[in-house]
């Protein structure tokens, strides 16, 4: 289908602002070639990125014209989402939204693109791979998932997001950041302690002294904030609060920790405050002789009513919670108002004899200075206030909550710290210039005239407090808890106050607390604690997490006694700010590209200063609450760390880690290399690491904890399907070696053919210092069978490693390495599990639902979508397989491919060390001593020598291995090695070369030379005759093997090297074959003839 309107009634004939992002929509067909020869200007249609906030993409119309375009979307080809379609096709009469002056697959810039996979803020859209756009562009490409909604250019559907937003909008209450953060920390942060003990304070530290205290909490607070503020805008945040800003920065180990002491902390106070509040009602009824049972028990009745009424409030809505938040908020400054207020109005004589006798300078003067009591100083005095300056974090543990949390969080925090530093300050200053420290209350204690002063403020304005020096007083800043009610305008609306404040600071850490917990347990990092990750109603609201705190609080409610536990939820508190301090300096210390908050206002050092000032304070607070809070948090991060969580959040510690490894790569650079820190960097060809285990695990027995070790694979064939194929294996490769403990890296590469992608290998891998320097391959079991291309690969692999100076290690075992086949019926056995598993839960979920009328209709559905009949096919398929007892030879195989990573047992290693490498085949039979599983097996050393001089060699091999430092059980000398192999071994190894002999001496000199031209790759006689020396000695060898190290655990054996242009590869094949034939597993090695020993200090 296409559109044959013109161009101008969709767009805009106008030439647009040539400086705007420009967009043409054109009709493109086979009949393009006529529209070229259409001389009219191209009509253009302006694009704006406007609307910043909101960074939407929208396309501006044509008055009139947008119900046209709106048809075109709708009924125009490119809206078509068939998969027969694709909506890139330039071969179809598909439109195009023509962004840089052709067509083009390219997508611009777009918000979708850079979404998480399920995010909230709307769908993921996949751009076009590189492949998509690299490759020849085909008439019939398959649509992928995702990039239906895509048009040419990657621009999807004006306004979907908007769109998208309004349904947001009209489910989950979001609030702003006054109702969301400012009013929720201003209402945490002004608790009872500006109320009934600021007063105190003032009258123990003084007015400077005081000033100082609240300036250094506030210290601590602001810089957190500006910390929870960078981090906070540094990408888009989710519900959680601090636990979520801490995991997503230093990792789950510390957020995990931190999480769920956090949440209970916020648990406990809930009852703290709701405590608070029931002692206030409690004093009130006192007042008044209305007690119902005695202080202790009304209190626990009074607790228990007001959490129920709170845990309603919460249940109800966040939209309940905030208009209650709001009224409590009104309430507060009314009552910090009518202080104020209070302070201004002129003193009566009863208040005058309480010690308030307004704005004094003698006064301020007086309480300018400290007078602690005995007991009290400084830092007990700042442990007390601390814990008014806490809940900067009310409006953080609802992120999840805020309609935009990146600009909410930053602006509520910072303002609401300020505003309730100002009030605080205020206070202090306010009520330390108008009430003196000592006050009797009696009326009588005036001054007549006659009577001597005694100096004090109080004398001066009429008042003898004197007595107050020799015995208690219940009045003034020193005694008297209810100050700022006796300055106030009226007194009971500090008491509304004080109610206000403990019921805001209640409620907030009732909805904050299951906040958290919902975060910690929906990442699953306590696998217990899953259970209360479910979400309810349009908000998804906690309400198990709701439940579980209310059961705490009211825990501690009965206890009725807080005293102890108030330091540790304080504790709890400093230690979460800390960690979000560390947070900003680590993520800052990382140079993290990713780290890069919106908020500039931070330093990095600040942040470091602020996470250290926390500690302190703690220590300051109660030194053995701060024990006790980094013993459990050490236990919880020992735990998560022990479990290793399967999450990848990309934290500083990551980043670090990488900064980290980076700089000692570097670092080791500039060292140079030194034989005594020579260890076996190994390039292991397993092709796939599953595929070749025992390979691995010979390999990584003598690499692990103390070389490098990289699996490597070589895809041949075309270069796009491989690549394709190893680009998708990769990572999948990589998780099997960390999941099965394996210290190695994986690494492949395609190529043209085998030797080529080896020889990159050799090449390229490695980074600085830590470049391989051994090679590692199996023995090639099929060599008689195998193409002449696969020989000369696999010997040309031997020859390139030792032309790169590279030491080689050839393994045999008995069984072959290739577990390939085993792991493929393996597969096609979970597949059918998997199968059957699908259909019985298929049919019993039927029968729950449907009754048994319904399952035949199943079946029948069943054999009409061919389920049932591939299933019998796979199963007859296993069935030949066993039938023909190919499951006895995999047992057999699997078997032998687990064989080194059993403990070995008390056995031997035997070394044949027959020709000096530079000691790496002594080398590595002395590091597998000393693991493990080969711990219990003893070295015997088998060198050859002359038969006349057996002791004295014996005598100078030994002095050697000690020398070296090397322990070993026995030394022997073999000086028969020379000597001619018996005639059976030897017509064993003729019958095995027979195929690849050419036979030229018996030929006429033509046909000879004929024939070494067709056949380049066979053994001539004259080669044969060459070497025959050598290929005795080889004959000889396997003899001796098997008359001395039949039983041995392992045989670490030289590898002979075959002269290049000298000796060809089926007689190179023919020699390792006949010398590790019917033996234990064998290791052939052969260094670069660099010294790896020395006896040198």
């Amino acid at each position: 289908m296409s559109l044959n309107n013109p161009s101008n009634v969709f767009l805009d004939s106008v030439p647009s602002n040539t400086n705007r992002f420009q967009v043409n929509v054109i009709n493109e067909s086979h009949e393009s070639s006529a529209a070229a020869d259409n001389t009219d200007p191209p009509h253009y249609e302006e694009t704006s990125f406007g609307d910043e906030a909101q960074n939407r993409f929208r396309v501006s119309f044509r008055p009139g014209k947008q119900e046209c375009y709106d048809d075109f979307l709708q009924n125009g080809e490119t809206a078509k989402t068939d998969a027969n379609l694709h909506a890139y096709d330039s071969h179809t009469n598909t439109y195009y939204l023509q962004t840089f002056g052709h067509n083009t697959m390219d997508a611009v810039p777009k918000i979708e693109y850079y979404r998480n996979t399920g995010s909230v803020s709307g769908p993921k859209v996949n751009r076009p791979s590189l492949l998509e756009i690299h490759e020849q562009l085909a008439k019939n490409v398959a649509v992928t998932p995702g990039s239906t909604d895509r048009f040419a250019n990657g621009d999807g559907m004006p306004g979907d997001e908007q769109a998208e937003n309004k349904e947001d909008k009209s489910g989950a209450v979001k609030f702003g950041w006054v109702k969301g953060v400012l009013v929720r920390c201003m209402l945490n942060i002004w608790g009872v302690m500006l109320f009934i003990r600021l007063s105190w304070i003032v009258g123990e530290a003084g007015i400077g002294l005081g000033v100082i205290i609240i300036g250094l909490a506030v210290t601590v607070t602001a810089i957190t904030g500006l910390s929870t503020s960078a981090i906070a805008t540094n990408g888009y945040v989710r519900g959680g609060g601090a636990y979520y800003l801490i995991s997503r920065s230093l990792g789950p180990e510390f957020g995990g920790s931190i999480g769920l002491i956090f949440a209970f902390a916020n648990a406990v106070a809930v009852a703290m405050y709701v405590v608070g509040f029931a002692e206030t009602v409690v004093d009130l009824l006192k007042e008044s002789d209305s007690m119902m049972v005695d202080p202790t028990n009304d209190i626990r009745i009074i607790g228990s009513i007001t959490v129920v009424i709170l845990l309603g409030i919460s249940v109800a809505g966040m939209e309940w919670e905030a208009k209650a938040q709001v009224i409590l908020l009104v309430i507060l400054l009314i009552a910090i108002a009518n202080f104020f207020i209070g302070t201004v109005i002129p003193s009566n004589n009863e208040k005058k004899s309480r010690g308030f006798f307004n704005y004094q300078a003698s006064i301020f003067a007086e309480n300018f200075g400290p007078s602690f009591t005995k007991g009290e100083g400084f830092f007990s005095v700042f442990a007390i206030f601390f814990p008014a300056a806490t809940g900067i974090l009310a409006g953080a543990n609802i992120s999840g909550d805020l309609e935009d949390p990146q600009d909410a969080i930053p602006r509520g925090t910072m303002l609401a710290i300020f505003i309730t530093t100002v009030a605080y300050i205020g206070v202090a200053i306010c009520v330390g210039a108008c009430v003196v420290r000592d006050a009797t209350g009696s009326l009588n204690d005036t001054i007549i005239s006659g009577m001597n002063c005694n100096g004090s403020a109080a004398c001066a304005l009429g008042y003898d407090f004197s007595r107050c020096r020799h015995e208690p007083c219940q009045y003034g800043l020193m005694n008297n808890f209810q100050v700022m009610s006796m300055v106030s305008g009226f007194g009971p609306l500090i008491t509304a106050g004080i109610f206000s404040a403990t019921l805001s600071s209640a409620l907030a850490s009732l909805v904050s607390a299951p906040k958290v917990f919902q975060a910690l347990c929906k990442d699953n990092i306590y696998k217990a604690l899953q259970f209360f990750a479910k979400g309810y109603g349009k908000n998804n609201e906690p309400l198990r997490g709701y439940i579980l705190t209310f059961f705490i609080a009211m825990a501690f409610i009965l206890i009725a006694e807080l005293n102890t536990i108030a330091p540790i939820i304080s504790n709890f508190f400093l230690a979460s700010y800390a960690l979000i301090n560390f947070s900003c300096f680590h993520a800052s210390y990382a140079k993290s590209p990713g780290w890069r908050p919106a908020y500039g206002i931070y330093n990095m050092w600040v942040s470091l200063f602020g996470a250290v000032l926390c500690c302190a304070v703690m220590f300051v607070i109660n030194w053995w609450a701060a024990v006790i809070t980094y013993v459990i948090e050490f236990f919880l991060y020992i735990y998560v760390t022990y479990k290793k969580p399967d999450v990848n959040w990309g934290s500083s510690t990551q980043a670090l880690s990488y900064v980290s490894a980076l700089d000692n790569a570097l670092e080791l650079t500039t060292v140079e290399d030194h034989v005594k820190n020579f260890r076996p960097q190994c390039i292991v060809l397993t092709g796939g690491p599953m595929t070749r285990p025992a390979l691995l695990d010979i390999t990584h027995a003598f690499t692990k904890n103390s070389g490098l070790c990289i699996c490597c694979e070589v895809f041949v064939g075309p270069r796009k399907l491989c690549v394709k194929e190893m680009n998708s294996g990769m990572a999948k490769k990589q998780a099997w070696l960390i999941k099965n403990k394996i210290k190695a890296f994986y690494a492949a590469v395609a190529a043209d053919c085998f030797r080529d992608g080896v020889r990159s290998l050799l090449q390229a891998s490695g980074l600085g210092r830590m470049k391989p320097n051994t090679l590692v391959i199996g023995y090639k079991k099929n060599w008689r069978k195998a193409p002449l291309t696969e020989i000369e690969n696999y010997v040309g692999i031997i020859h390139d490693a030792f032309d790169f100076e590279i030491g080689v290690v050839i393994v045999r075992i008995s069984q072959g390495f290739d577990i390939s086949q085993v792991l493929q019926v393996q597969e096609e056995l979970e597949k059918l599990e998997q199968e059957r598993l699908a259909l019985e839960a298929t049919i019993k979920d039927n029968e729950c639902e449907e009754g048994n009328g319904r399952i035949r209709g199943l079946f029948k559905k069943a054999g009409k979508l061919n389920i049932t009949k591939p299933t019998a096919k796979k199963d007859s398929s296993i069935n030949t397989i066993q039938s023909m007892h190919v499951g006895e030879f995999n047992q057999k195989l699997v078997e032998a491919s687990t064989q080194f990573k059993k403990k070995q047992g008390k056995g031997t290693i035997d070394v044949w060390w027959l020709f000096d490498d530079g000691g790496l085949t002594l080398l590595i039979p002395y590091i597998l001593t000393l693991r493990k599983k080969w711990k219990d097996c003893k070295l015997r050393i088998y060198v050859g020598g002359k038969i006349n001089r057996i002791e004295e060699e014996k005598i100078a091999m030994a002095s050697l291995l000690s020398k070296f430092r090397i322990k070993f059980a026995d030394i022997h000398i073999i000086g028969d090695i020379n000597i001619k192999p018996n005639k059976e071994s030897w017509k064993l190894f003729e019958e095995m070369i027979e195929p690849y002999c050419l036979h030229e001496s018996c030929k006429d000199l033509t046909t000879a030379e004929k024939l070494k031209r067709e056949n380049p790759w066979k053994i001539t006689d004259a080669e044969l005759e060459a070497v025959k020396e050598k290929s005795y000695r080889q004959v000889r060898l396997n003899e001796l093997l098997q008359e001395h190290s039949r039983a041995a655990s392992l045989i670490v054996l030289s590898l002979p090297v075959a002269r290049k242009g000298s000796i060809s590869d089926w007689l190179y094949m023919a020699w390792l074959e006949i010398l590790t034939k019917n033996l234990p597993p064998v290791l052939l090695v052969r260094g670069n003839h660099k010294n790896v020993l020395t006896f040198y200090s």
